[in-house]
């Protein structure tokens, strides 16, 4: 599919396609197309991990695919990685889904539609725990309580499914769209591409969400606290708002009595309620505790990084190129590290920068990451301030009852 769209491409106006293949942008902010300064400014392993996979993915596609765009006598400037990452990129931001092509299709008109995330009760994880607290479910995990692999992974995953606004309908032989939404004329009509977390879009559509009730953070959990329940590792994080999945509060319940009680009190643990109120406590500090380390591991703070994005705006909108240059100099060292990465081009004079189009881009990404990883600390913040408040909550229960005794 990439090889044929940059084959399209090099054909020009000559290209039945070229109505369309003309007003496809010219670049992209997915992972893939980051370097290595905009991938270290993620600062979570997680995501410099996904931002490296994405980018050896695309070299190693692009170095499978040469010999035959060769043989396609495909224009040298149609030859090059930048070119391939290009391509690349338009078919993960832009293919739809259909049903006898797993790489998708482009759709002209059909893939201007902004994404819309879906909301929490369309969440697949959290309705999917739902169905699992069955007591079919309960049974099964509590007569192997120190296996995962019974889990029924074929009912997670059948509930599990992303939720999409558009189809491609046989009947019609068209891709057909569905307004969820009663749509006013000049309005803008968004589209559910499926539930996505922030990294995920910025991996494949080079943006992300202020407010994305799908995006989530994973803490490290003990190997311990695996084999302690049959909850599957990936219903298990943080929620957008700070709040542990129900899965994850479940298994720590779990994990937190004593090894013998497991199997007497796993049915309430699977069930959500709370064993004890110094069971709760102590799991909701343990949650607290960790998210500070994953905090305090991190080079940067959450006001650091607000007050960096104010900078890296200023940067994007700066028009006198001798006040951008002395801005830079005596910002924070990030910034001039940014300097230094992107080469910015200096007068004879020295005194001034040229903020080309191509720094501009880069600077559009070292944002994106610093507002990724922002978002990311927090949910981790408020996280601690969710379980804080409840342990609090706990404290004045257990004064007023002293007072009434």
């Amino acid at each position: 599919m990439t090889v044929c769209l940059l084959y399209e491409m090099g054909k020009g106006k000559n290209s039945f396609w070229y109505p369309y293949l003309k007003h496809l942008p010219r670049s992209y902010e997915i992972l893939a197309t980051f370097s290595e300064f905009e991938k270290q400014a993620l600062q979570v392993d997680d995501a410099i991990w996904t931002t490296e996979k994405a980018i050896s993915k695309a070299e190693s596609e692009w170095k499978r695919a040469n010999l035959l765009m060769q043989e396609l006598k495909l224009k040298s400037r149609l030859l090059s990685l930048r070119a391939w990452i290009w391509a690349s990129a338009t078919i993960s931001s832009r293919t739809l889904h259909i049903p006898w092509d797993d790489v998708g299709c482009l759709c002209p008109v059909g893939d201007l539609f902004n994404y819309a995330a879906p909301g929490e009760e369309s969440n697949g994880i959290e309705n999917v725990e739902s169905l699992m607290h069955s007591s079919s479910l309960q049974d099964h995990s509590l007569s192997t309580e120190h296996s995962t692999d019974n889990l029924p992974v074929e009912r997670y995953d059948a509930h599990i499914q992303r939720l999409t606004d558009g189809r491609f309908d046989e009947d019609f032989g068209a891709y057909c769209f569905y307004a969820r939404n009663k749509y006013k004329k000049g309005e803008q009509v968004l589209l559910i591409y499926g539930t996505y977390t922030n990294l995920e879009l910025l991996e494949h559509y080079g943006f992300l969400l202020k407010e994305n009730p799908n995006d989530k953070v994973f803490i490290p959990l003990e190997p311990s606290m695996y084999s302690s329940n049959s909850w599957p590792k990936e219903s298990m994080y943080i929620h957008q708002d700070g709040k542990p999945s129900f899965a994850l509060l479940s298994a720590l319940r779990l994990w937190a009595i004593p090894q013998g009680q497991r199997r007497s009190m796993g049915h309430l643990a699977y069930s959500g309620s709370q064993l004890s109120v110094e069971n709760e406590i102590s799991v909701l500090k343990w949650i607290s505790q960790n998210c500070h380390v994953i905090l305090n591991n991190l080079p940067t703070t959450v006001e650091g990084d607000s007050m960096l994005l104010c900078t890296i705006d200023k940067i994007l909108n700066f028009r006198n190129p001798k006040e951008l240059g002395e801005m830079l100099c005596r910002s924070e060292s990030e910034a001039c590290a940014f300097l230094e990465a992107s080469s910015l081009q200096k007068k004879e004079n020295g005194a001034e920068l040229l903020l080309c189009s191509k720094t501009k881009r880069s600077a559009e990404r070292w944002k994106l990451a610093v507002d990724w990883r922002l978002r990311y600390k927090k949910i981790l913040t408020d996280c601690i301030s969710h379980c804080t408040e409840i342990i609090n909550s706990f404290s004045s229960q257990n004064v007023s009852t002293v007072r009434t005794q």
